[in-house]
């Protein structure tokens, strides 16, 4: 069965244009461009044969007539600065694939990009109320780190919003998507089938010290909290070292100073902590190792702190089957060049596992990018992970 890879390229370079930046894209979550993109989206849906709904949180669905289909897709929205493929290749993969299901009668594949996969209200935002991870009135009350609510960004979608898509509709969901990382692009494989996805910890902590001069107040008398900070991150990744594996990461990813002047000593700092693997005890371990090492380092410095949970998700494995369906085609398309491999990035796939069996796979990233304007991936690789895709959803 055909499934139109022309069609496929020409798509994936209709949407880099809404939000495109350079060579990258720009399209936040409920952004103008994130919405016009959904759009654009819809009507393809719709053109491909399939019946477009958006549900009360932002996430499109193409829906397949038949009672029963196969979910495929990703997301649409971007990181602040992001790349042009990320989730946008998936949901792309799933629509041409589903396209050519109906025209050929073969069997039934629907489409989904979920919303605020890339983080705007907390991460995978869409997959996690869908999931039932969440309800929508706690889902409403997160803010993004301007202090735009969830619900106020979702209003400007409510004349499209319909009702929530029932999950037993679909037999399976596969998430197509790029690496994101290194090592298919290093080995000059083809096709990563994904055996797991790790799971993640995240802290949101406030550091309060005392704001005063940077001139005439001594250095033993401060109560610096960028400077509490910059200990706590130091001291951590040595407290770290005999608890860690080689896949674990650890990342101090937004830092906010304040008042973040030059001749001002910060008297209040936040910040996020995350950590990531795929050993659930492993990560309890570290979120213990987190609080104390904050308890020890705001005593030394005289420097209180609050803390508030992010979302925690659990490590992931992929459903047998799917995954063997995707093997299978893998080694049929590109034999001897594809591996099992895990998956250090977070995906909706994370979510919706709760709902259904799920896999995912995954093609190169040229140099190991993403979440970059930079990110890139061969133009022959996307066609090659678009027909292993057809392979197993037809098979």
């Amino acid at each position: 069965m055909s499934v139109g890879a022309d069609r496929f390229l020409k798509d994936l370079h209709q949407l880099r244009t809404f939000g495109a930046t350079g060579t990258g894209i720009v399209r936040r979550a409920f952004s103008d461009m994130d919405i016009a993109a959904r759009l654009w989206l819809a009507a393809e849906m719709q053109e491909a044969g399939l019946t477009p709904q958006f549900d009360p949180v932002g996430n499109l669905f193409g829906l397949h007539p038949a009672e029963k289909s196969l979910l495929i897709g990703s997301h649409s929205d971007t990181q602040p600065e992001g790349g042009w493929l990320d989730g946008a290749l998936g949901v792309l993969m799933g629509l041409a694939i589903a396209r050519a299901s109906v025209q050929a009668g073969g069997p039934p594949v629907s489409v989904v990009s979920f919303q605020d996969e890339e983080g705007r209200f907390g991460g995978l935002t869409g997959s996690r109320v869908w999931a039932g991870d969440i309800s929508l009135s706690e889902v409403d009350d997160l803010c993004d780190f301007d202090g735009i609510s969830f619900a106020d960004a979702r209003s400007k979608m409510k004349e499209l919003a319909g009702d929530f898509v029932n999950p037993a509709q679909f037999t399976g969901y596969i998430e197509p998507h790029i690496e994101q990382g290194p090592v298919l692009d290093t080995s000059g494989e083809k096709v990563g089938v994904v055996t797991e996805i790790v799971g993640t910890r995240e802290l949101l902590v406030t550091l309060k010290g005392q704001q005063n001069h940077a001139g005439t107040t001594p250095m033993p008398m401060r109560r610096d909290a960028f400077q509490a900070l910059a200990e706590f991150s130091h001291e951590l990744n040595g407290r770290f070292q005999n608890v860690v594996a080689s896949q674990t990461v650890w990342t101090i990813g937004h830092v906010e100073v304040h008042p973040n002047a030059a001749s001002i000593v910060p008297g209040q700092v936040r910040f996020s902590a995350q950590w990531r693997d795929g050993d659930a005890g492993r990560l309890a371990c570290m979120e213990d190792i987190v609080r104390e090492t904050l308890a020890d380092v705001c005593a030394t410095h005289g420097i209180g702190a609050r803390l508030s949970e992010s979302q925690q998700i659990l490590p992931v494995k992929m459903d047998t089957g799917l995954r063997e369906k995707l093997e299978i085609a893998a080694e049929q398309s590109v034999p001897g060049s594809w591996r099992k491999m895990p998956s250090g990035a977070l995906h909706d796939a994370s979510y919706v596992a709760r709902l259904m069996p799920t896999a995912m796979m995954f093609v190169p990233s040229i140099g190991g990018i993403s979440h970059s304007f930079e990110e890139d991936t061969a133009e022959d690789d996307l066609v090659i992970g678009l027909n292993v895709l057809a392979r197993a959803a037809f098979g």
